[in-house]
């Protein structure tokens, strides 16, 4: 790749401009949301469950959700959270409606007791209780991102929902970050897929949510009148081809930027031009398409300060570029500044090289130093494959536009999040399974990160809710959630608790972030990881692991401890007589009755 350092010009594609979101865009962010994800937005078993739960008298019991992912994404070894800032605005304006409950009358099944849907009307969260993982920090496999505490027909309602705001969004956020690695620091980004997106909602949370994963810009208008995201375009090729002589433009004439001359003739002044640069080039003009000039001048004219067109409609170096030459050396002479090309088909990284050369022919030609430094931004199905490869050959991109493997997430098109009940009137709850992955941990738990002395994190633990937090520098013995690893020692050099309290009694308690700030997190955290958790390709992978206590520790010694199910086993198989018992912090995690006889039947 060439080394150039030249100085880089004003990234404004279009406008670009990123202000803060006014009070009129943020009062129609929250309308956003309301609009987007009403309550009905959920799955009907969710309401089947919610009745079964309410004719019992159950519905007010405590109980305690978890929501997480399984693997990483993309093959990588990390993910973004991202979500909550809706999630809490959903929780805060969460109602049934008159309307909403009519609806659900006519689809239950007409047995259900009327009462319960007065029950549905007078429901609210002011009774959930959410903490969860900051918005924007990195997150690994098997964390609980959010633990949701509250009576039980309400949390079991919110399931669906919650999922939903957090799947996807988590999803491209963390797909936006490895365009990002693999894109470098360098070049800008520009997010264009909303034409491809999975429907108008998939296409504005793409937006915002690739943007907080390290992307500059959008092609998105809502999505930057809502949430404060620099915004930018200029034309498309149907553009360039609706027009088929110079006899289309009108007006002619473009006054000059310092106002010094009269109404300037721009066709008379780039033929001018277009002979120079022709002649400077050694080419014959006979193949300029004069469509195409009629375009740039047509738009030029209307846009003096945003002129970039793409120059591949019909040919880069016959005339698309030379058209561009011309047009852009008349704006030069009239005090305006262009921005530069698009590039859309081809080979991008050669096309790149030949118009920078051309660039500087003319900026050394016709001593305009700032010709030399015009952007080159590159759009052509553009994938995180292509992105790494523009880092291994040389090219003069300076922009790279990406939507469709971006925004659909082509390679992995879900996170899988789920949502798993973890505890029921103080009791902890494990979901069992044919498939040993898909079982549950039970219990409330807190989680931890240990970093070691250049401040990497190395392994997130899980622990008991009232268990003794890690400190730093202090051994702490750990066993991973999954493989077959054996217990271990490790001794952290600095310790971080994952776990906030975001939204209690109906409000939302911890400040709500920004799109902006929030991306500022994201860069942050992703700052963070080891280069060998951030590989592209073959990352490490890092460590969730359970706190293990003394009396672990004594069954370790006495038997071997070579995986979770049989960690799981032996505190339910021999917690009640083992001398330990009353010390141990997590025996009596897993000391449920039907649990304990279950795991026993599908062990054995």
């Amino acid at each position: 790749m060439s080394q150039r350092s030249r100085r880089q010009p004003n990234m404004n594609l279009g406008k670009g401009n990123m202000a803060a979101p006014s009070s009129q865009s943020c009062t129609a962010l929250e309308r956003s949301i309301r609009e987007r994800v009403p309550t009905l937005l959920t799955d009907l078993y969710q309401f089947t469950m919610a009745y079964a739960y309410w004719r019992s008298g159950r519905h007010n019991e405590p109980a305690v959700f978890e929501l997480f992912f399984r693997d990483n994404p993309f093959g990588g070894s990390f993910s973004l959270f991202s979500g909550m800032h809706d999630c809490l605005l959903f929780l805060r304006s969460f109602r049934f409606t008159d309307e909403d409950v009519e609806y659900l009358r006519s689809v239950l099944p007409p047995a259900t007791d009327p009462a319960f849907f007065l029950f549905l009307r007078e429901l609210d969260c002011s009774g959930v209780t959410l903490h969860s993982v900051p918005e924007g920090m990195v997150v690994f496999a098997r964390v609980p991102l959010m633990e949701v505490s509250g009576p039980l027909a309400v949390v079991q309602l919110l399931e669906t929902s919650l999922l939903c705001l957090v799947n996807y969004a988590s999803l491209v956020c963390s797909n936006a970050a490895r365009f990002r690695l693999a894109a470098g620091s360098r070049r800008k980004l520009l997010e264009m897929g909303l034409r491809r997106a999975q429907g108008p909602d998939g296409g504005l949370t793409a937006s915002r949510y690739t943007y907080v994963g390290g992307f500059d810009m959008t092609s998105n208008v809502q999505a930057g009148f809502l949430f404060g995201i620099p915004v930018a375009g200029t034309m498309a090729h149907s553009y360039v081809t609706s027009f088929s002589s110079l006899e289309e433009v009108w007006p002619q004439t473009l006054v000059a930027a310092n106002g010094d001359h009269d109404n300037i003739d721009l066709i008379s002044l780039t033929k001018g031009w277009l002979g120079r640069v022709c002649e400077l080039l050694g080419v014959e003009s006979g193949k300029i398409h004069e469509g195409e000039l009629a375009a740039f001048l047509s738009y030029a004219i209307a846009y003096p300060h945003n002129f970039l067109p793409v120059i591949d409609s019909y040919s880069v170096t016959c005339s698309g570029l030379l058209n561009f030459c011309a047009v852009a050396l008349s704006l030069f002479e009239l005090d305006y500044s262009p921005l530069g090309v698009r590039l859309d088909s081809g080979d991008l990284c050669r096309q790149s090289v030949e118009v920078r050369h051309v660039f500087r022919l003319c900026s050394e030609q016709f001593s305009i130093p700032a010709f030399q430094s015009l952007l080159i931004v590159g759009t052509n199905n553009i994938s995180e494959y292509s992105m790494a490869e523009l880092n291994k050959k040389e090219n003069e991109i300076d922009v790279v536009g990406v939507g469709t493997h971006l925004v659909t997430c082509t390679r992995q098109p879900s996170l899988g999040c789920v949502y798993k009940l973890v505890e029921v009137r103080g009791s902890p709850r494990m979901k069992f399974s044919e498939d040993p992955e898909k079982s549950t941990v039970p219990g409330r738990k807190a989680v931890y990160r240990m970093l070691d002395t250049e401040g990497h994190p190395f392994l997130d633990l899980l622990c008991l809710c009232e268990e003794p937090a890690p400190k730093a520098c202090v051994a702490v013995r750990c066993h991973p959630v999954v493989g077959n690893k054996t217990c271990q020692s490790i001794t952290p050099s600095q310790v971080s608790c994952l776990r906030l309290e975001v939204y209690t009694k109906g409000q939302i308690t911890h400040p709500l972030c920004s799109t902006a700030e929030t991306r500022e997190k994201v860069q942050s955290s992703i700052q963070t990881l080891h280069p060998r958790h951030k590989r592209l390709q073959e990352p490490d992978s890092y460590i969730v692991s359970f706190k293990v206590c003394l009396l672990c520790g004594d069954m370790e010694q006495r038997r071997g401890l070579d995986s979770l199910w049989y960690w799981i086993e032996r505190h339910l198989t021999l917690g009640h007589s083992h001398p330990a018992f009353r010390q141990c912090k997590c025996t009596h995690l897993y000391t449920h009755t039907y649990a304990r006889t279950h795991l026993y039947t599908v062990r054995h």
